[in-house]
């Protein structure tokens, strides 16, 4: 390695450690001809993850915009930070797990969604009304009916959506006695 103050192509290594993540090798070197010390570090070449995206382009995989993306469907929903982390690990995981490494943009839609899906349902469809690319209302609607059939097919009751009744409104008491009242005495007309 070439010595960055003399350079001078001969040293030797003082001192070698794993980086925390693991994923380096730092080593300090001392240059044999000016006896000053150096820091190098060695990393494994990964080959990176490709998106294709549906115009035919081609764009590197970037784990803050999914972040950012999944951050803003989850947006004012009871889901963790830590939880949108976590899912964003573990799709990236799945994703260098795969002998290829271009991945069309739709497929890895796909993925988030099924992921979004188990994780909260505004969220997903949130997701997939940006993803898809709804043009209107009744896009969205298909969607809706699609993941309320797949509920009820889930174990839920299978009454369609019109036939559920709202509930009345409970009036509130401003005292405790005054509930007691009108559970005593219906109201007239």
């Amino acid at each position: 390695m070439r010595c960055p103050f003399c350079g001078h192509l001969e040293d030797k290594v003082v001192d070698s450690r794993e980086s925390r993540e693991g994923d380096s090798i730092r080593r300090r070197r001392e240059c044999l001809s000016c006896a000053r010390r150096f820091t190098s570090y060695e990393r494994v070449e990964e080959v990176p993850l490709v998106i294709l995206k549906k115009d035919g382009r081609r764009e590197p995989f970037d784990r803050q915009k999914l972040m950012k993306g999944l951050l803003l469907a989850c947006q004012k929903r009871p889901v963790s930070l830590a939880r949108i982390e976590e899912l964003v690990g573990d799709l990236q995981s799945r994703l260098m797990e795969r002998p290829d490494r271009e991945i069309r943009s739709r497929e890895l839609g796909e993925l988030i969604m099924d992921e979004l899906k188990g994780l909260d349902q505004v969220a997903y469809v949130r997701f997939a009304s940006v993803y898809r690319d709804f043009k209107d209302l009744p896009d969205f609607v298909k969607a809706l009916e699609g993941l309320m059939q797949k509920e009820a097919g889930g174990g839920r009751a299978e009454r369609p959506v019109a036939a559920v009744e709202p509930a009345k409104p409970v009036p509130q008491a401003l005292f405790p006695s005054e509930a007691e009242a009108s559970i005593r005495r219906p109201r007239r007309k």
